[in-house]
């Protein structure tokens, strides 16, 4: 409580004369939370950050929300701010979600235009892309990222101890995972840009063009592929993968065309989207049981199976990947339906 109170002050030293109501916005999967404040004179609703200072740094959110904002994205405007305390005062780019639009419309023709909508805005931030601006998704992140899943998902969620042969094939699998990814061009990453941070925008609120965007502070300079699996290969929805393919082959061409360093050929883009997939689905699903162990957040638990039919969909399309996918049969074995077919 003491925190709101510190909260509620500076916001009211912000808006002087202005007289507000607060209530919950949102929470991430950080130490974040959000307050939507509404004021009794009509005026626009905004959005309150509070990032503890001694757990959340909002610098990194500052910087991207800047150079986004100068690659035409559409992020949430920043009206005052205190580093000191991890307050910031922001605009509100509304209530409604990507997922929240998508799932209660349920059609495809409707989705698209909300993809392309969103394929823009990323091709647009992926133009602005220069080294030396965002941390390097390199290596040494990539792989810490793929070890969240042998200590949170087998050892923790799954309660298996691996043998060693399965701990080398598991690390001989990250090694060639690893291998393409490091080997794509790179670009500006958001590095979750999909549905739940996604906001759809009404022009008619007079919020702007679709789609607001939101929770880009862990950006970085890496595959280009990245947030192209973030956006279709969704732990949150899931779409037919001839949907996606045409999807992904339009932004393909789109990116050819501005300059963007996609593969000449689609089928090799294709390679890439498919193998960074793998590197994301074996990172989420460790953080996914990271939050649900460690933080007790178990609203994640019900994305599980999703992002693990993600990852063994790739696994059985690829002979490479062939000793992984053993290894996840041990884990979760996969039902097998036993019956005839007429």
């Amino acid at each position: 409580m003491h925190r709101l109170e510190q909260l509620r002050t500076w916001l009211a030293a912000a808006l002087p004369g202005q007289s507000f109501e607060l209530a919950p916005a949102s929470a991430d999967a950080s130490f974040r939370r959000y307050f939507r404040a509404t004021f009794a004179d009509g005026s626009p609703p905004r959005i309150v950050m509070d990032a503890p200072p001694e757990k959340e740094d909002v610098r990194p959110w500052l910087h991207v929300a800047e150079l986004f904002r100068a690659a035409g994205a559409h992020v949430p405007e920043v009206l005052a701010q205190d580093l000191a305390q991890g307050f910031l005062l922001l605009s509100d780019l509304g209530s409604t979600t990507y997922l929240q639009a998508l799932e209660a419309q349920d059609d495809e023709h409707r989705a698209a235009h909300l993809y392309a909508d969103a394929l823009g805005s990323l091709a647009a931030i992926q133009s602005a892309s220069r080294p030396g601006v965002l941390p390097e998704y390199d290596r040494a992140l990539l792989l810490r990222e793929l070890q969240l899943f042998p200590e949170w998902y087998v050892a923790r969620h799954k309660g298996v101890t691996l043998t060693d042969a399965e701990t080398a094939t598991l690390n001989a699998a990250f090694d060639r995972i690893l291998a393409v990814n490091l080997a794509e061009p790179r670009v500006f990453v958001h590095r979750d840009y999909h549905s739940r941070n996604l906001m759809l925008l009404e022009p008619a609120d007079g919020l702007g063009p679709n789609p607001g965007i939101i929770d880009f502070q862990d950006a970085v300079y890496g595959p280009i592929s990245y947030d192209l699996v973030s956006l279709f290969k969704d732990a949150y929805i899931r779409w037919d993968e001839a949907f996606i393919l045409d999807l992904l082959i339009r932004y393909w061409e789109t990116a050819k065309k501005l300059g963007l360093p996609v593969r000449e050929e689609f089928a090799e883009f294709h390679r890439d989207f498919e193998w960074m997939g793998v590197q994301r689905h074996i990172k989420v699903l460790g953080i996914f049981a990271r939050l649900y162990h460690r933080d007790g957040k178990d609203g994640y638990l019900a994305d599980m199976p999703l992002v693990m039919d993600y990852l063994r969909r790739a696994c059985k399309r690829y002979r490479d990947l062939g000793p992984l996918l053993k290894l996840l049969d041990r884990l979760e074995p996969e039902e097998t339906q036993v019956g005839y077919t007429f």
